[in-house]
């Protein structure tokens, strides 16, 4: 009997002992509280005391956390709708002030900071253009939200590490929209490009005729003038074979014409044989007298 009572205070022994000892990580907060209220927050990671049944004892996380929004509906100053998906990262810096403002729920904590940065992200874009707000200001933007939220968090012994956007999408509204304003851009712009190109052709191709019209011009005159020294020379050879021996010179031009006359059989020449066109035919050849 006396055996099985020491058994028995040594096993509540033991199990007092260990609900006076609790272990902190490296990466908790720990809170010690003694009849609902806060008596110690300072615990460095290691093993430490309690009092059983009087001490109570809450961890909380000390990493950096994440908080994935939804996608939500904001509206930019041009009044067109863009589906904002984003996401923020955040920790507990002050456990006091977090517990005494959220009682230590972590959710109420979440559904907190979600409202914040929902106000925030939508004044940010009422006060932007669409095209402002995906082009490089969106890194200004998510700067804005980080330092704006962090202030307000602070009271719950929060911070916000960083804010990103990670898509920002049209309405299907506000994507056919966008859509018919870019083909109407493009649609001007080529118009505008293709004006241009004809604009350009046709003054290539008035530059072109007109040198064309001064080539032609030049060669005209240049052939005619070559044309005209070829006559004058020609006439001149001509000229001075005739003053040589006019006989031969008739002789010669009467073969040529005959040449030309008679190219063909089947060239029929009408003409009276008394004509001077056959003056050579009855001739004594080498006389020049006509044959009896």
């Amino acid at each position: 009997m006396k055996r099985t009572l020491l058994l028995i205070l040594g096993i509540a022994a033991a199990v007092i002992v260990t609900m006076g000892l609790f272990q902190v990580k490296e990466t908790e907060y720990a809170v010690r509280f003694q009849l609902g209220k806060i008596v110690k927050t300072d615990y460095q990671p290691g093993l430490h005391i309690k009092w059983p049944f009087i001490n109570n004892v809450r961890k909380f996380d000390n990493r950096i956390l994440t908080l994935d929004m939804p996608p939500e509906q904001m509206n930019t100053s041009e009044q067109k709708y863009v589906d904002v998906d984003y996401f923020v990262k955040w920790r507990i810096t002050d456990v006091t002030d977090f517990y005494l403002t959220t009682r230590g729920d972590e959710t109420f904590a979440r559904s907190r900071l979600a409202q914040i940065l929902r106000d925030q992200l939508r004044a940010e874009f009422s006060s932007k253009t669409l095209q402002q707000v995906v082009s490089e200001e969106r890194a200004e933007i998510m700067e804005r939200l980080t330092n704006k939220a962090d202030t307000e968090v602070a009271e719950l012994g929060m911070d916000i590490v960083d804010v990103r956007i990670k898509r920002i999408e049209l309405t299907d509204a506000v994507t056919s929209s966008v859509f018919e304003r870019m083909e109407t851009e493009r649609k001007e712009e080529a118009n505008k490009h293709r004006s241009q190109g004809q604009e350009e052709k046709e003054k290539i191709e008035a530059s072109a005729d007109r040198e064309r019209q001064i080539i032609l011009a030049n060669a005209r005159r240049d052939s005619e003038k070559v044309r005209g020294e070829g006559d004058a020379e020609s006439a001149d050879i001509y000229a001075q074979a005739y003053e040589q021996d006019a006989e031969f010179y008739a002789f010669y031009r009467s073969l040529q014409a005959y040449e030309k006359s008679f190219s063909n059989d089947q060239d029929i020449l009408v003409l009276d044989p008394g004509s001077e066109f056959f003056d050579y035919f009855k001739a004594d050849q080498g006389t020049g007298q006509a044959q009896p």
